[in-house]
């Protein structure tokens, strides 16, 4: 919680970090992919796919690495545009079906739609700290039900403890 704190504070620091441990990632993935290429059997055809699509993550991871704000620009944009279509789905999906307690997904659309419209509105600029914002609010809830679930598991009777442990 107090990291999620601190990345709220921080929300472009948080952004480049993000991208930059997405192309990391994303080369790690890459070599890991073609390295795979040349050790698998030989009698499977797909040698050509793996290397190309081991050699096509390390590009990309490298150019992600050495322009992450670029990136978050972009990825910004996919997030609002995704967050919008989302939106717009679940607000027809709830209006058109209406099962029981169906407002819940149409408030869900609603948000969803509103703030895909907020990103785009202000874009590029949101595109320095939405995502630094984003995992900032994950980090924080992401504690908080960690804390949650440590305080329910310290209240459990002592003989039912050992048996909810046991059955996990």
């Amino acid at each position: 919680m107090v990291f999620g704190t601190i990345a709220l504070g921080c929300t472009l620091t948080m952004t480049k970090l993000s991208v930059a441990v997405f192309g990391w990632l994303m080369i790690f993935a890459g070599a890991t992919q073609a390295l795979h290429a040349f050790w698998k059997e030989r009698g499977w055809g797909g040698f050509f796919i793996d290397a190309l699509m081991g050699i096509l993550y390390l590009v990309v991871g490298f150019m992600v690495v050495g322009n992450p704000m670029a990136t978050a620009v972009t990825l910004t944009l996919l997030i609002g545009m995704f967050l919008m279509f989302d939106g717009l789905f679940r607000i027809f999906t709830a209006i058109s079906i209406r099962y029981p307690n169906w407002g819940w997904l149409l408030l869900s659309g609603v948000v969803s739609l509103v703030l895909g419209l907020m990103i785009w509105r202000q874009w590029p600029l949101s595109g320095l700290w939405v995502i630094g914002l984003f995992v900032g609010i994950q980090m924080i809830l992401n504690g908080w039900s960690l804390v949650m679930l440590s305080l329910a598991v310290k209240n459990l009777p002592e003989e039912v403890a050992p048996a909810a442990l046991a059955e996990s």
